[in-house]
């Protein structure tokens, strides 16, 4: 048995590593698919740390996967440098920082919001909290979409652009690579990257969930009056989870504004908080494989029905918009599985349903 869960893993991990080699020989489009489905997955993850461990429905996630990627925007382009001249002199050729320093930053900054937002709501439980939390991702969004007067910090509606691609080892991941006569797409080593963290992310958020903090947070999932009487300080615990949620949101930030190179409010709207909550509570609520799989289906699933909606609206003579239809055939599939699925498409197993077997 131990045999065959090794090559398992052999065989996924393979598979996961020519996955893009071979999607490129159809077109980059598909490989830029795998890559968003991967910063998906690791907004999922953070979620669910919030959603699907601590049991606290956040609706304004997409504000620290906002706060991340301005992050990386304003300290790899050169927009503050010509909004403060004052820092020509001493950045003469503009903010060019290494994805090393830009990286932390952003996990801290976005951590340190997520308990900005955590200390507030810690009263509130189920729609009370729901509804703050939708305001504190809309407050985020409409600062970032006015802060470009008195003193152009963001640049308003217009957003950020020049962003520098991302750069590890000496590698610009913008650029292809060749190793002899075999070239390497920008997109598939953004995809390697994306990879290395969501295999990171996965491994501290399993940890997590079996250490001492993961079972007092679902012990505050299941009944929080009872975890109090235990002695659990649930207002610490539910701080600590905000943070650790937001930080692998402002992670996934980052890693958007460099490979995307422009970033605007217009990226985090409402609408991507709703679909990331869909992402883990259609794929199974704090349970890792679900929410992996939820992230998946969810965000490549929109753009695969790009091929389907066009065809679609031929056959009405134009009268549908594609766009539209698209999102109907999405919202449909969703209220598919959840009446088919109602526990998400792959749930955590039952309690004591392991005893039975034996």
């Amino acid at each position: 048995m131990k045999m065959n869960k090794t090559l398992q893993f052999a065989l996924l991990g393979a598979g996961l590593l020519i996955l893009p080699l071979v999607l490129q020989s159809f077109g980059n489009a598909w490989v830029r698919i795998a890559d968003m489905a991967l910063l998906y997955i690791l907004l999922a993850i953070g979620l669910n740390i919030v959603v699907g461990y601590a049991g606290l429905l956040d609706l304004g996630y997409v504000a620290f996967f906002a706060v991340g990627a301005y992050m990386y925007g304003l300290l790899s382009s050169p927009h503050l440098i010509s909004t403060f001249t004052t820092m020509a002199s001493t950045f003469p050729d503009g903010l060019h920082m290494s994805i090393w320093l830009i990286l932390p930053l952003a996990a801290a900054l976005a951590g340190l919001f997520g308990m900005l937002l955590g200390a507030p709501t810690l009263k509130l439980r189920g729609d009370y909290l729901a509804i703050v939390t939708l305001g504190f991702g809309e407050i985020i969004r409409v600062f970032l979409n006015n802060l470009d007067h008195p003193v152009n910090i963001t640049n308003g509606p217009k957003g950020l652009s020049q962003i520098d691609p991302i750069s590890i080892f000496g590698v610009n991941l913008g650029q292809k690579l060749m190793i002899g006569d075999f070239e390497i797409a920008s997109v598939s080593l953004y995809y390697y990257l994306f990879l290395s963290l969501v295999l990171i992310t996965i491994m501290i958020s399993h940890r997590l969930e079996v250490s001492r903090i993961g079972r007092a947070w679902m012990a505050i999932r299941e009944d929080e009056i009872a975890a109090k009487a235990m002695g659990l300080n649930t207002r610490n615990l539910k701080l600590l989870a905000f943070g650790m949620g937001a930080t692998f949101g402002g992670v996934s930030g980052a890693m958007f504004a460099g490979f995307q190179g422009f970033i605007s409010p217009e990226s985090f709207s409402l609408m991507e908080s709703v679909m990331i909550v869909a992402m883990v509570v259609l794929g199974g609520l704090g349970y890792l494989p679900g929410v992996i799989l939820g992230a998946i289906l969810l965000s490549a699933l929109p753009e695969v029905l790009r091929y389907v909606a066009g065809p679609l609206q031929e056959m009405t003579g134009g009268r549908l918009d594609a766009a539209i239809l698209r999102q109907l055939l999405v919202a449909l599939a969703m209220i598919v599985i959840m009446l088919m699925r109602p526990r998400g498409l792959w749930p955590s197993p039952e309690h004591g349903q392991s005893l039975k077997t034996k």
